[in-house]
């Protein structure tokens, strides 16, 4: 059973989803509500042992992704004054986790988050 859930989440990871993705998949179809507690190991661990884990954090590239769908947003409607502000909003969240991810030596030390630059990180 745990090879199988192991294997389940390594053919996942390798069509491209992220580890959420796969936990909602080992949930639904496989009635496992907890990789951790059959492996042993988390299901970004498994993806990273196997190099298939993502450069850039779920959380993080999230919000940059609702950053440069906002930005978007911006471009046609540039008086959307709330939308400003919660593009601000998100922005410094986006700065405050890379800050964390870059102490926990998960992201470069000379990484960073540029808007002009954020939807090729995105696409």
């Amino acid at each position: 059973k745990q090879w199988y859930q192991r294997r389940v989440a390594i053919t996942a990871g390798k069509k491209g989803l992220t580890p959420s993705q796969i936990g909602v998949i080992l949930r639904d179809s496989h009635g496992v509500n907890q990789i951790k507690h059959l492996t042993g190991t988390k299901i970004l661990r498994i993806l990273r042992a196997k190099g298939l884990a993502s450069k850039i954090p779920e959380d993080l590239y999230h919000l940059i992704k609702k950053a440069v769908a906002i930005r978007k947003h911006l471009e046609k409607n540039r008086q959307d004054k709330d939308s400003k502000y919660r593009l601000i909003l998100i922005e410094s969240r986006v700065h405050k986790l890379a800050r964390y991810y870059k102490t926990k030596s998960v992201l470069p030390p000379n990484w960073r988050y540029e808007s002009a630059t954020a939807s090729a990180l995105v696409a």
